[in-house]
This record gives C-alpha cells, structure tokens and sequence, in this order.
C-alpha cells in the first residue's frame, strides 16, 4: 500500500497540463467515486490495528495533496481563457452596446411641453378613467351629443347619466378638475393619453396622445390665444410656417376655431399628406365657454380664458414625415431605429 501510494504522489506531482479534457480526466482518476483515493481507503480497512495510525496519516495527505493539485490546476484554468481551447479571435474588437432612443412621441411632447414652459405653462396631469361630470357635462356637453354614443366613447360603466364612467377621450378633463380646485389665473397644459372607439388604421386609432392648454386670467382676449399659438407654431416648425383660423364648433369654446398651418412636407405646394390644399390641420382652440367656468365655480364676468387642444401624433406625423399611426405603437425596432440620433 505504501508503495502504491509513494508511485500516485510522484504522478500527481508530475502533472502540470491544465487542458479542461485532461483535468476532468485527472479528478475521476484520483478523486472520482470510483478513484484511486476512493480504492485506497478501502484497501485501509484491511490494514492491522498496529499500522492504522500510520497509514491513516499518509493516506490523508495523499488525499490532500491530490485535492490540492486538481483546485490548483482548475485555479489557472478559470484565472483566462487559453488560446488553444478558443475558437474564436482574441485579437478581434469586441461588440459595442445597442445604444437605445426616445420614442418619437416623446421627443415631440419634450418639444411641446419646452415651448409652453417658456411662456409660463406648468404640466398639470389628471386619471386616464373619469366619470361623465369631469369628461362631458363640465365641458358644456348636452346629453344627446354624439360623443356620448357608445361608437365614440369606451364606457367602463353607463348608467345614462352623471354615474357614467369611462376612458378619458379628451384631456380637458384635466382642465375641469385645475379649475374646480383652484383659483384664477390658471396658465398650464395637460399632456396625456385619450381613448375614442374608432377602427385602426393608418390615420386613425383607439387610443392617442394629446397636449392640451388653458389659460384663464382677466381680461383674456382672442388676441392672446391667437399670439400664444402662433408663438407655438414658430418655435416648433420654424419662422417660415404660415399659419390660419378657421371658424369651428366645440361644446366647450365659444367662439371655436381650427388652426391650420401650411405643410410642412411640400411646403404649400400640395401633396398627399395635406390633400393638395397645401395646408394641414393641427389643433382645435377658442375661448372657454362661460358656461363651463360657471361649471366650475368661477365667475365668467371677471375672468375669461382660452384653451386648445391638439394630437401629439399629427404633430409628430409633420415634424418627421410619419404617414401611418400604428407605426406610433407597434415598437417595430426598424422604425425606432430611425430616432437614435436623440440618444437617452
């Protein structure tokens, strides 16, 4: 046995290679259930009462001496990779981290939310699921307008009245609750996603973004609405864009207008994205009805307002030529892709 062991320490020492295949080929020779250290401890049983202390001593430092040899050896295999055992180039550049982008709706509404800040707006946010007081009646909405038909409206609750709650489809609810909680001036804008039960498709979709602005003060005119929104139109698309109103009819201003800007894509000339008129619908505005402050709780002899309203996604489908809206919400990383020069 002494022999046996004298002959297994003078191979362990010898073995110097740290090639994986040969290594685990070293731990089941020695230390492997059915190895060599597993064999000479059974052999140790067999050994006499008198010579136990001395082979029980040599037999766990061979033991030792093998478990040190293998960790050693693992320890400079782990410590790097060899070159012998590699299939590839070590010399080769590595790969460089995907570098992401913002979303091209966020760039705009970034864009929109700088431009009003400048002129004084604050960001006033309010819940997605509102109830009919906040979403329709505060708004100078009549009980028999279309946009309280179920094709318009996503209900999560109808009861044919003030009970009913549903997605939010414009963000003027918003502007109802700032005024109910609040005293005049108010000067903010109300960034935020609506719902309309419309069937999608490459100019329409169930759900979009909206930026919308209220500013109520005294004596605010149409005069200042026209000056803030052309200011706006300026600041996004440059000194060049011309800009127009055209009379309109919402619930909830009076007078209404639309503001039209001349496209941005063929600069007036005509084309598909302004069908040939060579101008381009991009907001709703006007002064905020009297009813509506009365609505809530302010007196529409002293002080008068204007709001307005327009869709992130218009605003973007111009800013970057973007001609169908589902592009907005699929997260094709091939449309994506085109915005990494805005790096987050």
């Amino acid at each position: 046995m002494q022999d046996k062991i004298n002959q297994y320490t003078a191979d362990i020492k010898a073995f110097v290679t740290a090639k994986a295949d040969e290594l685990e080929a070293f731990r089941i020779k020695y230390l492997g259930t059915k190895g060599l250290v597993k064999d000479l401890f059974e052999e140790f049983k067999t050994v006499g009462p008198e010579e136990k202390r001395t082979f029980g001593k040599v037999l766990n430092e061979f033991k030792q001496l093998a478990e040190a040899k293998y960790n050693e050896l693992k320890e400079t295999q782990d410590s790097g990779p060899k070159t012998q055992d590699l299939k590839f180039d070590l010399t080769l550049p590595g790969e460089g981290l995907a570098v992401g982008s913002r979303h091209p709706l966020s760039l705009i509404r970034i864009e929109i939310i700088d431009i009003f800040k400048r002129l004084g707006f604050v960001v006033a946010e309010g819940p997605e699921i509102e109830d009919d007081w906040h979403n329709f009646s505060a708004l100078n909405f009549p009980e028999e307008h279309p946009a309280r038909d179920m094709q318009d409206t996503f209900f999560i609750k109808k009861n044919a009245g003030r009970d009913d709650i549903a997605l939010r489809t414009h963000t003027s609810s918003v502007q109802v609750r700032m005024m109910e909680n609040g005293k005049p001036p108010f000067r903010a804008i109300m960034p935020g996603r609506v719902y309309r039960n419309e069937a999608i498709s490459a100019r329409a979709h169930c759900f979009f973004h909206q930026v919308e602005g209220l500013y109520v003060d005294e004596n605010v005119s149409f005069s200042d609405l026209k000056q803030t929104l052309y200011h706006f139109v300026q600041e996004l698309y440059g000194d060049g864009t011309q800009v127009r109103f055209r009379p309109s009819y919402f619930p909830f201003t009076e007078p209404s207008a639309e503001m039209d800007i001349s496209c941005t894509i063929c600069k007036g000339a005509g084309c598909n994205m302004c069908k040939h008129s060579g101008w381009v619908e991009i907001l709703g505005c006007g002064m905020v009805d009297p009813n509506v402050l009365e609505n809530c709780g302010i007196d529409s002899k002293k002080y008068s307002g204007f709001a307005f309203g327009m869709g992130i996604e218009r605003i973007a489908n111009l800013k970057y030529v973007i001609r169908d809206l589902r592009l907005f919400s699929e997260n094709d990383v091939r449309f994506l892709n085109q915005f990494k020069t805005e790096v987050i």
